[in-house]
């Protein structure tokens, strides 16, 4: 598919989320996110990319400086409205591609994508540039739907594709194949969710 075609229906689909989207995933995947932060181990002195941020859920969970990024800004309102009422000051929101950050090269010292990297049209992009504006030694945390490695489910999610994404997300991304491309190197997986659904990665940047 072609990535700006893609592009605009994800900002489509998310457009219509919006409105509902806290009601719908926050207690489904509340889980997945506390995991999230801990396994980040976030301190009060880090600097943190959040990359789609979206409506601000995981905001309550944060201990650092951060700055969350979002395509939709639809999303991103919501997400402005949440820092307002937690009086989060050390919180900066930016409608931005995570394809073509506007961030210098090494200036977080971590970053997060959590149900994110399935719902960007090109998640090979977002990856490098989430490497390239983290610092050599910092933290990568993906959290994400992957495309199963059973052989039944991995057919189905294949088979339903074309569907989903035309909902904004992909059902059958590869982990594997998508951290080699990157260049990157799990140090944990870890399964998390209902039904253990969806897989929690931890990556050191060694650039």
């Amino acid at each position: 598919m072609d990535v700006a075609l893609e592009k605009r229906q994800v900002q489509r689909a998310y457009e219509l989320y919006a409105p509902v989207y806290d009601f719908v995933f926050d207690w489904i995947f509340a889980p997945g996110r506390s995991a999230a932060i801990k396994h980040g181990a976030l301190t009060p002195t880090d600097s943190v990319l959040e990359v789609g941020i979206g409506t601000g859920l995981n905001l309550p969970l944060y201990p650092c400086r951060l700055t969350g990024i979002d395509l939709s800004s639809e999303m991103l309102d919501k997400a402005v409205e949440r820092v307002q009422n937690l009086a989060m000051p050390n919180v900066t929101l930016k409608v931005m591609d995570a394809t073509s950050m506007d961030f210098g090269d090494n200036e977080f010292d971590k970053a997060l994508a959590t149900y994110t990297i399935s719902a960007v049209p090109d998640p090979v992009a977002v990856l490098r540039e989430m490497r390239r504006v983290v610092k050599p030694g910092g933290t990568l945390v993906i959290l994400n739907h992957f495309r199963s490695e059973r052989r039944l489910t991995g057919w189905l999610e294949d088979m339903v594709a074309p569907v989903c994404t035309r909902l904004g997300w992909k059902s059958n991304l590869a982990l594997k194949p998508l951290l080699e491309q990157v260049g990157l190197t799990p140090e944990l997986v870890h399964q998390v969710n209902m039904f253990n659904g969806w897989r929690l990665v931890k990556c050191v940047n060694r650039k």
